[in-house]
């Protein structure tokens, strides 16, 4: 937000008189010292973890850890008796969250990674965003909260993680201040910590390598996995992840489907590419290929044609057989469920 002033335009007239000379100056240096006050931009502030004060970071870690041991027990009740009214009243996906994570996380240590303190009591009404930049006092740390749809409030924000099981998670609980060390449940998000066994940064070193190596599609699928996993929430911003996201954008991948499908040509055959992601839910890290056909109801030629498929990515990316444990491939016809199959890289010739 910026202020604006009115533009002062010269035109020719009489000479002044020195009494109107020196109200005129007097007002022309009124104007430039108001200039030059520092004026406050933003009605909001952040607070970092290790500048709050003793009390407000004891009092929002003791409600985060709280529950997150609720959510562990498949307490949804009592989570949503801790819970805003406003998000208590449609609770329902939260509760379905819960009921999901419970199995995966009983048992497990969990860990507060960052806490921010988020004053925006002053605002005079919603907004469509509510951008929250958060610097330290030495100003060795920067980095920024943007929250859609926050009303005027005092809020906390925890990132978490819980480890200790086999399917690792990270949390990012949105905390109101209901008084002066009591918080109330006001957004719950949760993502897995790993990908097929592995961190954001053991992603984010193989990117690097595979860009080194010139493998751009797999730098550039090793990258999103790891801009993924990075934070539990996607309105916070770190120097890491942006230096991630520019390493990111500098890996120029060609042949990807974008707003366009991707045709894929080999021996003749054309196959028509809308989509391609990642899955590890098979146990090993697979590249998904979603492609469009006319027709999938003769199994045995869908089967066919997509064998024809897998070999033809690989004859033509053959950089993938180093990062991806096989191909999972997903033959969409209008109107027919799709046909899908999975190869490990070694049974694809």
């Amino acid at each position: 937000m910026t202020d604006s002033y009115p533009l002062i335009r010269h035109t020719a007239a009489k000479p002044a008189s020195s009494a109107a000379f020196r109200t005129a100056l007097g007002l022309a240096l009124s104007l430039l010292l108001a200039l030059l006050v520092p004026r406050p931009l933003f009605a909001v502030s952040c607070t970092l973890q290790g500048e709050m004060t003793p009390q407000t970071r004891t009092s929002m870690e003791q409600a985060a850890r709280a529950l997150l041991q609720q959510v562990a027990a498949g307490s949804a009740a009592q989570v949503r008796a801790s819970t805003i009214p406003t998000v208590a009243a449609q609770f329902q996906s939260i509760a379905n969250n819960i009921q999901r994570l419970a199995p995966l996380i009983s048992g497990a240590t969990i860990t507060i990674d960052a806490m921010y303190s988020l004053d925006a009591s002053d605002l005079k009404q919603q907004q469509s965003e509510v951008q929250f930049f958060c610097d330290s006092q030495n100003a060795s740390l920067h980095e920024e909260v943007g929250i859609p749809g926050l009303p005027p409030g005092a809020y906390g924000l925890v990132v978490a993680h819980a480890t200790g099981v086999k399917a690792p998670q990270q949390f990012g609980l949105l905390l109101q201040g209901t008084g002066p060390t009591q918080w109330k449940l006001a957004g719950f998000f949760s993502k897995p910590l790993e990908d097929a066994g592995h961190g954001s940064l053991w992603y984010w070193t193989k990117a690097r390598q595979y860009a080194q190596k010139g493998q751009a599609w797999n730098a550039h699928f090793y990258y999103r996995i790891a801009a993924d996993l990075a934070l539990p929430v996607g309105f916070i911003s770190t120097p890491n992840l942006q230096k991630l996201l520019q390493e990111q954008s500098e890996v120029k991948a060609q042949g990807l489907p974008g707003t366009a499908p991707a045709v894929l040509t080999h021996n003749g055959q054309s196959y028509t590419i809308t989509g391609l992601r990642t899955d590890s839910s098979l146990g090993g890290l697979d590249l998904v290929v979603e492609y469009s056909v006319p027709d999938v109801s003769d199994p045995v030629a869908a089967r066919t044609r997509i064998l024809g498929l897998m070999s033809a990515m690989l004859a033509e990316y053959p950089q993938l057989r180093e990062a991806f444990h096989g191909l999972w491939v997903f033959a969409n016809a209008p109107g027919q469920q799709p046909f899908a199959i999975e190869q490990p890289m070694d049974q694809i010739h």
